[in-house]
């Protein structure tokens, strides 16, 4: 008989196990792919583009595992995948097979992407999700923190360490759920109310629909597309940047990896001030306010980004970094908050997943085109072209500010 371990129990233990072993990857796999792969900045960022093509494709189809099958099987087949994804990296440093492992890793992310989120109530209630949430992500945020300081000393030992063993670990974890995670409260739909591909066409209708009937939703529709535009050379380039035009401190001859693992050691601190600075004197839950902030922290970020790009001492392509990623962590919060409180219930939905799918699609594009501008003009180009290519942003939160004085002076939500 199988034993089984407490809901709440395996989602802290999937929180923070999880934030380890992907962090134990993430750390090192632009420098791995950069050094022992031997990747240009375009085959760089055709990596995240086949990522991201492969979610964008399948979120849908793997989601019916989830709801017609088990919510608990969905959320083990994605943790098998993501870590056979890994592995496959870790162990042969050749372009065709760093595709292979981000197409079958993000195939598994798929089969996560709400299936645990949808398990989790099933299990605990609506309830209690805010409070589990909270704790989830402490939880994870601590797996991080560990997850950086290993990878950083497996990382001088050989770049690949880290990316091997956080995939065997990830596919541990999945055998760890197959015999301790619960599933009592998921009820499989019935046959006849299976209706994804309609549901997903219809959701998608009815959200264009509500988009174009409320120019501020028009707004955040193409600030979501910006921003993926714009992210996903960022994202994938920025360790590139450092490799090949910042000179690293001559300090006991330590190894990339190590002052990788400084900065995002810092980037977690700075980000968790930014947070509770946030809460505690910016009322975000106005709109108003939350856009006239959205439009200062955008600012920095494309400001910092020119910085970075023009930055050859590691002091201050450090600080620039810092600047973008507690910005970007600061504005993800606040674009949220926007988002959701501008919203009526019986659209949120819809809009929220629109955002989604956009912000997918923009990383799709803008990625590649980012690359090119690397592999032609270099490096520090390439991260000015993502400070233009987010420079659009301003004028987009002006203009909300705009229509939000004139139409809804009292933040009252979208009609």
């Amino acid at each position: 008989m199988r034993k089984i371990v407490p809901a709440y129990t395996i989602y802290l233990i999937i929180q923070g196990s999880f934030g380890m072993f992907f962090t134990m990857m993430s750390l090192v796999s632009a420098i791995y792919r950069v050094q022992s792969a031997g990747l240009d900045p375009l085959q760089l960022v055709l990596v995240g583009t086949v990522l991201e093509t492969t979610v964008f494709l399948f979120e849908i189809p793997t989601g019916i595992v989830a709801d017609v099958y088990s919510r608990r099987l969905s959320v083990i087949i994605g943790y098998s995948l993501i870590g056979l994804g890994f592995i496959l990296e870790g162990a042969i440093p050749q372009f065709a097979t760093i595709l292979l492992a981000q197409a079958v890793w993000g195939f598994g992310y798929t089969f996560i992407s709400g299936a645990e989120e949808a398990w989790l109530a099933d299990e605990l209630g609506e309830d209690r999700l805010a409070h589990i949430y909270l704790r989830g992500s402490q939880v994870a945020q601590l797996g991080t923190l560990v997850g950086i300081l290993v990878a950083t000393a497996l990382g001088t030992l050989a770049l690949n360490l880290p990316i091997l063993l956080g995939g065997m670990c990830i596919f541990a974890l999945a055998i760890f759920l197959a015999l301790f995670m619960p599933e009592r409260g998921f009820e499989p739909t019935p046959a006849a109310e299976r209706h994804t591909w309609q549901e997903a066409r219809r959701t998608f209708s009815s959200g264009l629909s509500t988009v174009r009937a409320r120019p501020i939703l028009t707004i955040m529709m193409f600030v979501a597309l910006i921003y993926g535009l714009s992210s996903e050379g960022l994202d994938r380039l920025w360790q590139a940047h450092y490799l090949a035009n910042v000179s690293f401190p001559a300090v006991r001859d330590l190894e990339p990896v190590v002052w990788f693992g400084f900065i995002g050691i810092g980037h977690m601190v700075l980000s968790i001030v930014a947070a509770e600075f946030l809460r505690r004197w910016v009322r975000v839950e106005r709109q108003q306010t939350a856009v006239r902030a959205l439009l200062v922290v955008n600012g920095i970020v494309v400001a910092a980004l020119v910085v970075f790009g023009l930055s050859s001492t590691f002091a201050l392509a450090t600080l620039s970094i810092w600047t973008i990623q507690m910005m970007r962590s600061s504005g993800g919060a606040l674009y949220g908050a926007w988002l959701n409180k501008g919203l009526k219930s019986d659209v949120r939905a819809t809009v929220l997943s629109m955002n989604g799918q956009i912000d997918a699609a923009g990383q799709i594009v803008g990625g590649p085109i980012v690359g090119l501008i690397a592999l032609r003009y270099g490096l520090q180009v390439a991260m000015i072209a993502v400070a233009l290519m987010l420079t659009p942003v301003l004028g987009l939160y002006a203009k909300a500010q705009q229509l939000l004085r004139v139409r809804q002076p009292t933040d009252q939500p979208y009609t």
